[in-house]
C-alpha cells in the first residue's frame, strides 16, 4: 500500500509518498481501507519539527489523527464491527487502567495519547475506537469530526454552554474556532468571533458567526467584544495573551476554557479578578468517544455540516500541508487515499 510519510521534518517539503505493507488485523485491531484523512495543526507541528513526540529517529513517519473508511478486515476477539462496516476512528489511546479509564472521562487517562498513521490507504487501528457511520454520512464528512470539532464540543460542555449565551471565540476562523462556532450555534448560543481576515469573517459569518471582530491585538479587542456584550463563556486555543483578555472579558461566575498554545505558551492573569469575579479557567483537550457518536448523530440529523475547505489526493498530501501553512483555509482539509 502507499502511505505518505514524513521523511525529513522540514515542513510540506518533507512528505514523501512510501510503500509499506498492507496491515494485517491483530486480536482487539482492525483495518481499515481509508477513504478520507483529515490534516490538523498537531500533524502540521510534527512536520515542521515543532513537536517533542516525533524525532529524527522516528522518520519515516505517518502521521494521521482523524481516519474514516470501511473495515476490510478484523482480528480475534473483536465483536463491534465487522468487514464491510463503514466507520469513524476517534483517536484517542488510553491506558484502560487509570482511574480515568475505569471511571471516566477517557480523556483525562494517565497515559492519554492519539493514534497516528491515517495517511495511508489502509490503517490499522483499536477495534473498540471506531464509531460506525450511517449511510448519510459520508467519510469524507467523518472525517472532519475527530480532532477539531470533537475538541470543541468538549469545550463547550467544559464550558456549560446553553442557548441564549454569549460565548467569546478569539481565533474563530481556525479549526476549532470554525467548529466552535457551529456547535455553539447547534446549542442556540450566540458568537462573537475574531480574525485578522475580513474575508474569512465573512465566510463565518456564513456559518453561523453572530458578531464579527476583525484584527489580532488584545486592547483593540477587549473594547470592540466589550461594545458587544459580557462574555458567558471564552473557548480559547490560542494561549498567549487571549487568555488574560478572555478572563478580563468573561461574565461574573463565568469559564474560559483553554486548549492550545498557537498565540503563546504563557500567560498572564489578573488573580483578584478571579476570585472576586468567581470566573474559572478550565483546561481541556480532545472529547470522549460518545461525544464523537454525538457529533456523527447531529451530522446524521442535519444540524450540523463540518466546514470542509479542500480535499487532495494521497499524492497531493505535500500540497495539504502547504495550504495549510498558507492559513488561508477556513474550513477542514481532507486527504483522500
Amino acid at each position: 500500500m502507499h502511505a505518505a510519510a514524513f521523511s525529513e521534518l522540514i515542513g510540506p517539503e518533507g512528505v514523501e509518498i512510501v510503500e509499506r505493507p498492507t496491515p494485517e488485523p491483530e486480536p482487539g485491531k482492525a483495518v481499515i481501507d481509508v477513504e478520507a484523512c483529515s490534516i490538523n495543526r498537531h500533524d502540521l507541528w510534527i512536520l515542521e519539527g515543532d513537536s517533542a513526540m516525533v524525532d529524527t529517529d522516528d522518520l519515516p513517519f505517518v502521521s494521521g489523527l482523524d481516519v474514516a473508511g470501511v473495515v476490510r478486515s478484523v482480528g480475534d476477539g473483536v465483536e463491534n464491527v465487522e468487514p464491510g462496516d463503514r466507520v469513524v476512528l476517534c483517536p484517542n489511546e488510553t491506558c484502560g487502567h487509570c482511574r480515568f479509564c475505569r471511571d471516566g472521562p477517557e480523556n483525562r487517562c494517565e497515559a492519554f495519547s492519539l493514534y497516528h498513521g491515517g495517511l495511508a490507504e489502509a490503517a490499522r487501528v483499536d477495534a473498540d475506537r471506531l464509531v460506525s457511520l450511517p449511510e448519510s454520512v459520508e467519510t469524507t464528512t467523518a472525517a472532519a469530526l475527530p480532532t477539531a470539532y470533537l475538541t470543541a464540543h468538549h469545550m463547550l460542555r467544559q464550558a456549560a454552554v446553553k442557548a441564549g449565551d454569549l460565548v467569546f471565540v478569539p481565533g474563530a476562523t481556525g479549526g476549532v474556532g470554525v467548529a466552535s462556532v457551529q456547535l455553539a450555534d447547534v446549542l442556540g448560543a450566540r458568537t462573537v468571533g475574531t480574525s485578522s481576515s475580513p474575508e474569512k469573517l465573512d465566510r463565518l459569518g456564513e456559518l453561523g458567526l453572530d458578531h464579527a471582530v476583525e484584527g489580532t491585538d488584545p486592547e483593540t479587542l477587549r473594547a470592540a467584544v466589550g461594545a458587544i456584550g459580557t462574555p458567558d463563556a471564552v473557548v480559547n486555543h490560542l494561549g498567549g495573551p487571549y487568555t488574560e483578555l478572555g478572563l478580563d472579558l468573561l461574565r461574573r461566575g463565568g469559564r474560559m476554557v483553554v486548549c492550545g498554545r498557537t498565540a503563546g505558551s504563557e500567560s498572564e492573569i489578573d488573580i483578584p479578578g478571579l476570585f472576586l469575579g468567581h470566573k474559572r479557567v478550565i483546561g481541556s483537550t480532545m472529547g470522549t468517544q460518545p461525544e464523537l457518536q454525538r457529533l456523527v448523530d447531529l451530522v446524521e440529523s442535519g444540524d450540523l455540516d463540518p466546514e470542509i475547505e479542500a480535499t487532495y489526493r494521497l499524492d497531493e498530501t505535500g500540497e495539504a500541508f502547504a495550504a495549510m501553512q498558507d492559513r488561508n483555509a477556513v474550513g477542514k482539509i481532507v486527504v483522500t487515499p
